[in-house]
């Protein structure tokens, strides 16, 4: 593992990660630093090192962005990744504001996430970067399971393709023409049948 410059023994990452920062108070998004890397780029007389961050940013009530930034300094990378992270928020549907209205997988990369719904009192069982984007989302109760790689960013990116998959029982019976009661009255008829 890298040490920083500094010499203090402990790498930016370590001193950085999980490090959550204030809310904003012109729109309510809570931000998340999931990681920070130290990179360098060679040239003519040496290394010249730089940082690169990765910010989840989310409103606690079904709005969440990623994004990433790279600088010369840790704080300009959080400050670059955070703006980029504004720029791309997605809406997504919660159960009770509280849990997802069905189990979904996402895939990108080499990474693949498994989501699924679960039970009032559960919390969030995730790892890493996916409990990031959960506690900015707002979700309260989840199962979460990685398989693949651990890659932040890949991570991130599955949660995503998974979270934008995701169809509240709203959106299903617009898109099919019919009620909410309709669609909900059958699956407690199969639930009683079963």
């Amino acid at each position: 593992m890298a040490r920083s410059p500094g010499g203090s023994g402990r790498s930016p990452r370590d001193r950085d990660r999980g490090r959550e920062r204030e809310r904003d108070e012109d729109n309510e998004l809570t931000d998340k630093l999931v990681a920070i890397n130290r990179v360098a780029k060679v040239v003519k007389g040496g290394r010249r090192f730089g940082f690169a961050a990765i910010v989840v940013v989310g409103d606690q009530c079904g709005r969440v962005g990623h994004g990433s930034g790279k600088a010369r300094e840790v704080p300009e990378a959080i400050r670059k990744a955070t703006e980029s992270a504004k720029r791309n928020l997605i809406r997504v549907p919660l159960r009770d504001g509280r849990t997802l209205h069905h189990d979904v997988r996402g895939r990108f990369g080499a990474g693949k996430v498994t989501l699924r719904s679960a039970p009032a009192g559960t919390g969030i069982i995730a790892g890493g970067p996916m409990r990031a984007v959960f506690e900015t989302l707002g979700v309260k109760d989840v199962v979460a399971k990685s398989v693949g790689t651990s890659n932040p960013h890949n991570m991130i990116k599955a949660t995503f393709e998974a979270l934008q998959a995701l169809n509240s029982p709203r959106m299903v019976a617009t898109r099919r023409g019919k009620k909410v009661g309709d669609l909900l009255g059958r699956r407690d008829d199969a639930a009683e049948a079963a």
